[in-house]
């Protein structure tokens, strides 16, 4: 927990009015018995009903005034908590912002989805019983030993040597735990990342019939979580008797020898009473303690991940002086560039280079596994070259911070991918103030215009999750006039034309050439004829330039393209 405690910080006023508030019902809470033990001493052994009528409405004033102190102290205990909760989410989605797509893969999506919602859960509960439990325990063990050596310094020994056992079981507790609760939360990440792949491959698992298999699968995980789970309630099954067990005791000895104390008149009956209710507030006090102590360590557990995302340093770093880019005829370039996955070990792209000119479309096209994607990856930085550079307006990328070099860029990735909401909220998310005007155009471009036209609501028309109430070609033309809306220097259509029949892609590409001025266009493809129009054409084989140059230049003198071409355009679209 000590990891976070400059999330607390900011609130540390609201934390020393808890403590101050914590004191103040501690107090209060202690006093009753005092005044219990005065009414039973002073009041009813001698009969005085104006002075047990007096006490008593003191005793009532003080249990007002402890009710109110404990209602602030957990409202603003729950403030301080919520609030914790909500700078450490910010904390850690600010961070996930800055994360390359290799830092994601590293820490992997479920185990971040858990770090963000259910760890922090975890921190919030234990910060608020911290300072609803555990916290007021030193103060009602210290004030209420106090007045209990006040009335008998033996009584007081008695509840000291009930403390120091607590105390044991507590550490031992505490030992045992600690590694458990973090087996948990990495079931946890586990079961989150199976149940996610279910979800999102249900698919293909039925279509290959392997049900059976999967449910072995997330039934393993859940095994392991339940046992995990067991072991620590195993641990509390036995310590929660313990703890009962010992306050019993406390009781019992205190009534026992208390009673030889009244016998030899060291003692009167309400100091007993008195004494008791001390021992029960400050064992009651330090039982919620120990069950708050047993929280710890999961919490810590949880702290000591969110660390690790908090204080990962991410790959793509910004460099410290933003240079700024000027207009040029090449819009983009790459020099020389090389780039390898981590962990493979072959460079998936060798010595590139070849440029793309403001107003010209360059297409690349290739075997599978030949580099296409990667390619459209890199320029916006999505992973980071390991050799050679890439320029926009003659300025290498990694001098630019990453939000004005992505100002620059229109990316439609190879899987088209809508937010919820509506389709104008999803075509204005490059630019927000951008007019219904700017959204017809370039829904007109991406030949969106017509099929949003016959929609009830139109622009209007609300987007499901993942856009799943749209076909795949749909939700192709709503990322490309996405992106078109935005105006880009540089265009990088992904393998954004596969879901679009012929006539589609073709009345597309045509609007693309005529209405899109000024910005170079990167189309990465796997079909010939959404590419023989491009101005320059780069194929790509094993991760190296196999040829450059346009439709009918790469036919004549690049096998590789010819090869791709004759296997999927007739003889006639050839000649």
């Amino acid at each position: 927990m000590t990891r976070l405690f400059k999330f607390i910080i900011p609130y540390r006023k609201t934390l020393i009015l808890v403590v101050v508030l914590l004191f103040l019902q501690t107090l209060g809470t202690l006093y009753i018995p005092t005044l219990t033990a005065d009414i039973v001493n002073n009041g009813i052994v001698y009969g005085d009903i104006p002075y047990i009528i007096r006490t008593g409405g003191i005793m009532l004033l003080f249990a007002v005034l402890t009710g109110v102190f404990a209602i602030l102290g957990t409202w603003f205990s729950a403030i301080l908590s919520s609030g914790t909760g909500r700078d450490i989410r910010n904390a850690l989605f600010r961070k996930a912002q800055r994360f390359s797509i290799n830092d994601f893969n590293s820490i992997g999506t479920a185990s971040m989805i858990t770090r963000n919602t259910s760890d922090v859960n975890q921190i919030q509960q234990a910060l608020i019983m911290v300072l609803q439990m555990m916290l007021p325990a030193p103060i009602m063990a210290i004030a209420g030993l106090i007045l209990a050596f006040s009335k008998n310094a033996f009584m007081g020994g008695i509840i000291v040597v009930t403390m120091v056992i607590f105390m044991i079981l507590a550490v031992i507790i505490e030992r045992k735990t600690m590694p458990l609760f973090g087996l948990l939360q990495t079931g946890m990440d586990k079961i989150n990342r199976f149940m996610r792949e279910y979800i999102t491959g249900v698919r293909v698992i039925r279509a290959f019939n392997r049900t059976d298999f999967e449910r072995r699968r997330v039934n393993t995980s859940f095994e392991a979580y339940a046992q995990t789970a067991i072991r620590i309630n195993k641990i509390f099954a036995v310590a929660m008797p313990l703890v009962l067990m010992l306050l019993n005791l406390c009781t019992l000895a205190i009534i026992w020898f208390g009673g030889i104390q009244i016998g030899q008149g060291a003692m009167e009956i309400g100091d007993i009473m008195a004494v008791i209710e001390y021992a029960m507030l400050i064992l009651f006090y330090l039982v919620m303690a120990v069950m708050v102590f047993t929280m710890i360590p999961r919490a810590e557990a949880c702290a000591k991940r969110i660390s690790e995302v908090l204080e990962l340093d991410p790959e793509i770093a910004d460099a410290p002086a933003d240079l700024t880019a000027e207009l040029s005829e090449e819009k983009l370039a790459f020099h020389h560039v090389t780039f390898c996955y981590q962990g493979a070990e072959e460079p998936v792209l060798s010595d590139l280079n070849f440029s793309c000119r403001a107003g010209e479309t360059t297409a690349i096209i290739g075997g599978t596994g030949s580099g296409k994607s990667t390619i459209a990856s890199l320029i916006p930085r999505f992973y980071d070259i390991q050799a050679g550079t890439i320029t926009i307006d003659g300025v290498d990328i990694k001098t630019l911070s990453q939000k004005a070099l992505r100002d620059k860029i229109g990316f439609v990735p190879q899987k088209a991918f809508l937010f919820s909401g509506t389709i104008a909220d999803n075509l204005r998310y490059g630019k927000e103030d951008a007019t219904m005007d700017e959204l017809r155009r370039a829904a007109r471009i991406a030949q969106a215009d017509a099929f949003i036209g016959d929609l009830k609501y139109g622009y209007e028309t609300r987007v499901a999750q993942g856009g799943n109430n749209f076909s795949g070609g749909q939700k192709q033309r709503l990322a490309i006039a996405r992106a078109l809306v935005k105006k880009a220097d540089v265009y990088i259509f992904d393998d954004s034309f596969s879901a679009l029949d012929f006539k589609t892609d073709a009345n597309l590409r045509a609007a693309l050439k005529a209405e899109v001025h000024g910005a170079a266009i990167i189309v990465v493809a796997q079909r010939v004829s959404s590419i023989v129009d491009a101005d320059q054409i780069i194929v790509l084989d094993n991760g190296v330039i196999a040829g450059k140059g346009t439709h009918r230049e790469l036919l004549e003198n690049c096998p590789v393209y010819r090869e791709i071409a004759e296997s999927q355009l007739s003889k006639e679209e050839l000649a």
